[in-house]
């Protein structure tokens, strides 16, 4: 089975939305699956796969911020709105919006299903710019900057590492 994630444009009604018009980094990137998946499973499925557990270690580590499955599993049943080094700073029934401990960085996730049971997942995040101290000009800032390409990188790992979990849980 492939699963081919695709660089999409952010839709409007995304909670991730207000980081464009505020004039930060956002991206988007979505695959669909031949399924129903709610968003609860998503959720749970994304944060809980091997790389993502990676990075969870590497948090727990370096900022003293654990997380375990069982807090994944409360975040997607909303009965938390913390998780490792993020806060839930919005969220509806089909979308998750969280901001890093720092503030600089969002995560999202959101989840479509369509009339004939297929369910397109979204994934996305925001780096909000800070201000240079003598220009005023707004900038992402250096580490940020070169570390994109990574980002997208990871980011599509990420979202197919998820996918592969959904699409194996028939």
């Amino acid at each position: 089975m492939a699963l081919n994630i695709e660089s999409c444009t952010l839709p409007h009604e995304a909670l991730l939305h207000r980081y464009v018009v505020h004039g930060g980094f956002t991206d988007c990137f979505c695959i669909t699956i031949d399924r129903t998946i709610d968003q609860a499973s998503y959720i749970q499925a994304f944060y809980t796969t091997c790389l993502f557990k990676i990075e969870r270690g590497l948090l727990a580590a370096l900022v003293k911020r654990p997380s375990t499955d069982e807090q994944a599993r409360a975040l997607a049943a909303g009965e938390r709105d913390e998780f490792s080094a993020w806060k839930v700073e919005a969220k509806q029934t089909d979308q998750l919006l969280m901001r890093d401990i720092s503030g600089r960085t969002r995560s999202w996730l959101m989840s479509v299903t369509s009339a004939n049971n297929q369910t397109r997942l979204y994934f996305g995040s925001a780096i909000v710019p800070v201000a240079d101290k003598r220009s005023g000009q707004r900038h992402l800032g250096f580490p940020f900057a070169q570390l994109l390409g990574f980002h997208r990188l990871y980011s599509k790992a990420l979202l197919r590492s998820a996918a592969r979990r959904l699409s194996a849980q028939r």
